[in-house]
């Protein structure tokens, strides 16, 4: 296949995994590297077929500690890489993700989430690893993670993850679950001009003019120069200098770490993602993200059939989390929040920090089984 037809366009019946990998391609990764695991291994099978088709490169590595590495390097080679896996590979992967977060590295990994802790429920669904995205590896930085609650989602936000990672210089998870990862729904597959053009940014100096990969721009991001264009180029995950040195002082650490994190904390308004429904006169807005949004705005629609006030509001970003969204309700009309999730309680405590005193109504379960609509419908009536 040429490079003219990489991108399948027109409608397709896909499951998410294969529409993750479709939105990779389209995207323009053109290297992946992984390890197999339920429920994440249809992305790699596709991605070993497709990526050949398109001049990209396939790795099964031996495991997800060397997958994540080749990722980081595949990236500083020029290509745009993505990796996939689900909580146990996820758990694995962090260390060398924080060295990608200390790097600046452009990446995206997808987290397709399963019920645990350990191995726990291999092939059926959770919600459990949010907090793992945001704070899995030590130290200070700031993550992206977007959640997507249906097969199309996850075509649309691997384009925008990929988007994120090269604007910001930094690894982007994509918060999916085996629900999301295995329906089977229509997704369509714009005209490949209609894409949303994706670059890196680049020096603003040239060959010899003496370039410093880690001197952050007006918005705290560096241009990137890879290997092989001409640019002298270091990178470590000690603490550096703007030239990539190591500087083990403390001084180098407070002028890096606060650009790490800011550089994300800083243009959360123009990252995060939500979309409402029902919300203009909402007394109880229900939070949802990934596959209980589907049950959440069915309960919504149950709930206003028998005269409650009730709201849905998705996240389709976590990470930074919405909490203007949540601040804006609660300083509005929402008198509580109800926040189902398929854990014993992660999201519901962002909300909580961001509700102003308003009751937050936790409805949980611990992973193997969606909510189903009633579940969520009992909550909202609860704190009608």
């Amino acid at each position: 296949m040429n490079e003219d037809r990489s991108v399948l366009t027109g409608e397709h019946f896909l499951n998410g995994d294969e529409a993750c990998a479709e939105g990779a391609i389209a995207a323009g990764c053109r290297f992946f590297a992984g390890y197999p695991i339920t429920p994440a291994t249809e992305i790699a099978e596709r991605m070993a077929r497709r990526l050949p088709e398109v001049g990209g490169v396939y790795i099964q590595m031996e495991d997800e500690i060397a997958s994540m590495a080749a990722v980081l390097g595949a990236s500083w080679g020029g290509a745009r890489a993505m990796t996939a896996t689900s909580g146990p590979g996820f758990s694995l992967m962090l260390e060398n993700l924080g060295l990608g977060m200390m790097m600046e590295t452009p990446c995206v990994v997808v987290n397709i989430m399963r019920g645990g802790p350990s191995t726990g429920l291999p092939t059926l669904v959770g919600q459990a690893d949010v907090m793992q995205a945001r704070w899995g590896a030590h130290g200070d930085y700031a993550s992206i993670a977007l959640s997507p609650a249906s097969p199309q989602e996850m075509f649309d936000m691997v384009l925008e993850a990929f988007r994120l990672s090269e604007q910001y210089r930094v690894p982007v998870v994509i918060l999916s679950d085996e629900m999301v990862g295995h329906m089977y729904e229509r997704v369509i597959i714009p005209d490949r001009r209609a894409l949303p053009r994706i670059q890196r940014r680049k020096p603003g100096t040239k060959v010899g003019e003496g370039y410093l990969p880690f001197l952050g721009e007006a918005d705290g991001v560096p241009g990137m120069a890879c290997a092989g264009e001409g640019y002298r180029v270091h990178v470590t995950g000690l603490t550096h200098d703007e030239r990539g040195y190591p500087v083990i002082t403390a001084e180098a650490q407070e002028r890096l770490v606060r650009r790490l994190c800011d550089k994300i904390r800083n243009h959360a308004r123009e990252i995060v993602r939500v979309r409402g429904s029902s919300l203009e006169d909402a007394r109880i807005a229900v939070v949802a993200y990934g596959c209980t949004a589907r049950s959440a705005r069915q309960a919504v629609s149950m709930a206003r059939e028998k005269g409650i006030r009730a709201g849905f509001l998705q996240l389709l970003t976590i990470w930074p989390f919405p909490e203007a969204s949540i601040r804006e309700l609660a300083g509005g009309g929402v008198e509580g929040f109800v926040v189902p999730e398929i854990n014993y309680g992660q999201v519901v405590h962002e909300v909580e920090r961001c509700a102003g005193g308003r009751p937050v109504l936790f409805t949980g379960r611990m992973g193997g089984a969606v909510h189903t609509p009633e579940m969520i419908l009992e909550a909202i009536e609860e704190l009608a």
